[in-house]
């Protein structure tokens, strides 16, 4: 199959801690939007299916999380599009925060696990992943990383050196009140990336507040231009879904590029470590 020229994503905006059975609701109601707004892609926020919430993802039983993530499989098949969802999955080893992606035919061809965790409830029951995340939508090649983990630009610059020209960035910017009123002031909650890699770069935040009224989230999910520029953009406070259409020859990697020859002594030891990042890309996260 010839690789397409231009790329149509979604990118969903939802609550961060509401029940399972909301979140899957939800879910379904935007893949089957984005299906009809014509998108090849739906991007959903970090930990979407399960919630970010942990009180309650603490009290969820697997096989139900499992059950969530095969229906939402099984929508991505019905429409015939790809879907990148997120769950908090339990392991004999603490939680994995996971992103699913799922292709046209309903199955998982690719699962990244999160390796900056964040947040004190999120560092004491999850473990940080051990991979980069390196996968195909078409024959295009994509990376992901979750929200804390976009601080760090090595997670998607090595994987930009193996090819990828779009960063799908599922996130959960929750924090105390006071901390989100100044990430959206600051626009610290998530920083474009293509200034510094001249990649497509596809944010789905979240919104809303816990059930006691402490927390709530900074909205503003995008998709951006390698240039930086916003093609789409969400509001802070509301659940939505924007849609953009990526034109691929934009996204030339010119900077990934330069640093992969420039200085001339750390060349080597780039392709060493694109090279271990191509490697261990389809490991599943345990």
């Amino acid at each position: 199959m010839e690789t397409p020229k231009t790329l149509q994503v979604s990118c969903v905006q939802l609550h961060w801690a509401k029940p399972i059975e909301y979140n899957l609701d939800r879910t379904l109601h935007y893949i089957q939007a984005a299906a009809a707004a014509g998108s090849r892609v739906v991007l959903l926020p970090e930990a979407g299916l399960t919630s970010y919430y942990f009180p309650y993802v603490l009290g969820l039983d697997p096989a139900r999380v499992q059950a969530a993530l095969d229906r939402t499989c099984q929508a991505a098949a019905e429409h015939r599009l790809w879907v990148i969802a997120g769950t908090l999955r339990q392991t004999p080893d603490r939680y994995l925060n996971l992103a699913h992606v799922i292709n046209p035919e309903g199955r998982v061809v690719h699962e990244y696990a999160k390796v900056h965790l964040a947040g004190r409830d999120e560092q004491k029951y999850c473990r940080g992943g051990n991979k980069l995340s390196l996968f195909q939508v078409d024959g295009i090649w994509c990376t992901l990383v979750i929200c804390r983990d976009g601080r760090h630009p090595e997670l998607y610059r090595l994987p930009a050196m193996a090819g990828a020209q779009i960063l799908f960035h599922p996130s959960c910017s929750s924090d105390e009140i006071e901390a989100v009123i100044w990430k959206r002031v600051s626009g610290r909650a998530q920083q474009p990336v293509g200034p510094n890699s001249k990649i497509f770069h596809c944010v789905a935040n979240t919104i809303g507040q816990p059930p006691d009224g402490r927390q709530t989230s900074s909205g503003g999910s995008f998709i951006r231009e390698p240039n930086g520029m916003p093609l789409a953009e969400a509001g802070p406070c509301q659940e939505e879904m924007i849609t953009a259409v990526l034109d691929l020859e934009r996204a030339d990697r010119s900077y990934i590029l330069d640093s992969l020859k420039n200085p001339p002594f750390l060349a080597g030891h780039w392709e060493r470590m694109v090279a271990e990042t191509r490697a261990r890309a389809d490991l599943k996260p345990e």
